[in-house]
């Protein structure tokens, strides 16, 4: 019986399928980002409707360390297949600390540099402003960052397919 894996490469095009397979780290850290954003997403913006109104950028920040929690696991068994654990929670913790930062600079800068907040624009150019910034911009730029970092210092032990 094939994989899981296997019944979805047959769903794809035969000419993408060799380019999937010979980038597949890079597919699965996609994937794993991709419902980490979602992740991300619905805790930001139930903290920002909720509990943190008015502080978006700490929103921001305790929806990213939820996601990067979820990530860490998700990368550490299936994107990366990573073996050493010797420094590699403390080398995970310290690149995603830096990504969340990294995360939250177009949020900080688009909120308090350029002002894109009441009263200076209405309060959808704001929340407008806020999702391109820190969920897009921030988020995009981040896993840039995590993927460079995660391959070259923290998993750098992985098991071959």
């Amino acid at each position: 019986m094939p994989s899981l894996t296997q019944r979805l490469l047959a769903r794809v095009p035969a000419r993408l399928r060799p380019a999937l397979v010979r980038h597949r780290r890079l597919v699965k850290f996609l994937l794993v980002g991709n419902g980490c954003f979602a992740l991300t997403l619905l805790i930001n913006y139930g903290l920002r409707l909720t509990v943190l109104d008015g502080k978006p950028v700490l929103a921001l920040t305790f929806a990213t360390v939820a996601g990067t929690a979820v990530s860490y696991v998700l990368n550490r068994r299936w994107s990366f297949r990573a073996t050493g654990r010797q420094r590699e929670a403390l080398l995970f913790l310290l690149v995603s600390a830096v990504a969340i930062g990294v995360n939250d600079l177009p949020l900080i800068a688009s909120r308090y540099l350029l002002n894109l907040r009441e009263p200076w624009v209405s309060p959808f150019t704001q929340e407008l402003a806020d999702f391109l910034s820190g969920m897009v911009l921030g988020t995009f730029v981040a896993m840039l960052f995590r993927f460079w970092a995660m391959q070259r210092w923290v998993f750098t032990r992985v098991e071959q397919p």
